[in-house]
């Protein structure tokens, strides 16, 4: 079970070109069976296909071209379903496999930060729910279980218990009666990432509305809610509009509205499943009076399903940025001193166990565990402030544009003109040298490829303040720094890495005041080591 990482070749050459999934989940038995028909295409001649199916499930036949195959023609080692075609599919071709599975999918202990299917119930009604980030799409369904595997198509039906509703990906096509009192949903979703395919059942409400973008065009909003949660899913809903206001203001539009914003409640946490994100905060506020799940989650519609790394390795652009839109959200409601002090609260969980990026090709969990050598936790809280620090450096209207660019892959996003798009670290290092006109290279090697934080080393002797960088491998590091003295801020250019000011007799000094740059701090370390 794992999502991404190095590619075989004939697995590299396959692209999915349309999915039609048909899926029956039974809670009572905590059993899943369905039928997915997969259209790909291949640069290179293929005599056998690999896709990916979870070892869970048995497969009891398969088609291909609409020809069933003997049994023995397919095997599943590890989760590795390969298929022996009747006849080889030359490169260039086009292939349609019809596969039958059925099977107990493995089960979540603690998602989201594990995978697999969520058992639970609500009013005696089954509540279920799946997440596949770390462990993948083959946990529910035949895929491409990468991230360049993305889908431009999916028809996803789901037969859902008596009393319960199935919600998905995209766009709801119909709802049919079932046997035995079931109902079968049938949704439609495009340009989506495999792992951001999701099922969920429950005995929902729904709120709905419509938001007029600033855009032009208008946004088709839901909320599915556990009923009886009517009066705490309202102030949630309440929410919707102004959180876009914030996003399409400061980003660009939203990237779905084609299809939905929509958010389901789910017995885990939450996961930013495209166009249906799974919410599990339980309607709660906090101190900044907005729901940061939420807000997060929504987030990574841009950061994460607009744009996406083509590699995990560049996980923390995901959730690098989706973490800094909580502060910059405060910042945008109520101001600088909402903002510094979300940033503060972040700065406590920089760990600085392993460098953001190695340059590798990893899976998710690879990058995601930090028991398996990745930056783990650090690709959000770090990342945010590797963000905060490079706004700071290269000023607003460049950071934005180039974050705009990164997401949209031009200057001038509108509805119309632009595709969900994958991206990568250097692609983001050189959008943000072009905007800022300088190479920064020196700061990307420090923040990105190190795991240890620059140090500031300061020295006061004989009327004189010096600050010097120090980092890990003793590279430049001409980072700016704003120092106050006596209560008037002077910002230093460091140039050539430090620089030495004169001080008044017994002046009071503070470095970095309003706390702008991401640099080490003893006070923090002593604190986590306790």
């Amino acid at each position: 079970m794992r999502s991404g990482g190095e590619l075989e070749p004939e697995r590299a050459a396959l692209k999915v070109e349309h999915v039609v999934v048909d899926v029956r989940i039974q809670p009572e038995k905590r059993f899943l069976s369905g039928v997915a028909e997969l259209t790909l295409s291949t640069r290179i001649a293929q005599s056998r296909l690999p896709i990916d199916l979870d070892k869970n499930f048995a497969v009891s036949a398969i088609e291909i071209d609409g020809t069933s195959l003997k049994a023995g023609s397919w095997r599943n080692p590890e989760g590795r379903l390969i298929i022996d075609l009747p006849r080889p599919v030359p490169a260039g071709g086009k292939v349609v496999a019809k596969i039958t599975y059925a099977g107990t999918p493995h089960e979540a202990v603690n998602a989201p930060w594990d995978d697999g299917i969520v058992w639970s119930s609500w009013q005696g009604k089954p509540w279920v729910a799946t997440t596949a980030q770390g462990y993948g799409c083959d946990l529910f369904w035949p895929c491409l279980d990468f991230p360049a595997g993305e889908v431009p198509e999916i028809r996803l039906a789901i037969t859902a218990p008596a009393g319960t509703q199935a919600i998905a990906n995209g766009k709801l096509v119909s709802v049919e009666p079932a046997s035995g009192g079931t109902s079968r949903w049938t949704w439609l979703a495009k340009n989506i990432n495999p792992y951001l395919v999701a099922i969920n059942i429950g005995p929902y409400g729904e709120i709905k509305g419509t938001y007029d973008s600033k855009f032009g065009n208008k946004v088709p909003l839901h909320l599915w809610h556990l009923k009886g949660k009517e009066k705490q899913a309202a102030g949630l809903f309440a929410e919707f509009a102004p959180t876009l206001d914030f996003f399409e203001s400061v980003i660009g539009p939203y990237p779905f509205a084609g299809e939905k914003l929509g958010v389901v409640e789910t017995p885990h946490m939450g996961m930013e499943h495209q166009t249906v994100n799974a919410y599990g905060n339980d309607y709660r506020k906090d101190e900044t009076g907005f729901d940061w799940l939420f807000q997060h989650e929504l987030a990574h519609e841009w950061f994460g399903n607009q744009m996406t790394a083509a590699n995990w390795d560049d996980f923390w652009l995901h959730e690098g940025y989706g973490q800094y839109m909580q502060p910059l959200y405060g910042q945008w409601r109520e101001g600088e001193a909402r903002y510094a002090a979300m940033m503060a609260h972040q700065r406590k969980y920089v760990l600085n166990g392993k460098p953001l990026v190695s340059g590798k090709v990893r899976t998710a969990d690879e990058v995601y565990q930090a028991e398996q050598g990745g930056p783990g936790q650090d690709i959000y809280y770090k990342g945010a402030w590797v963000l905060h620090t490079l706004r700071y450096l290269i000023g607003d209207r460049a950071f934005f544009d180039a974050t705009r660019r990164l997401v949209y892959g031009r200057p001038d996003p509108k509805p119309g003109n632009f595709k969900p798009r994958f991206t990568s670290t250097p692609e983001f290092e050189q959008l943000m040298n072009a905007a800022a006109g300088r190479d920064l290279t020196w700061f990307f090697d420090v923040y990105l490829r190190e795991a240890a934080l620059p140090e500031l080393i300061e020295t006061r002797a004989g009327g004189k303040l010096t600050l010097r960088w120090k980092t890990a491998k003793g590279a430049p590091f001409p980072l700016p720094i704003e120092v106050a003295v006596n209560g008037e801020t002077r910002k230093l250019a460091m140039t050539t890495g430090g620089e030495t000011i004169d001080l008044p007799a017994g002046a009071h000094v503070v470095i970095d005041p309003m706390a702008r740059v991401l640099r080490r701090s003893e006070a923090i370390e002593a604190m986590q080591r306790r």
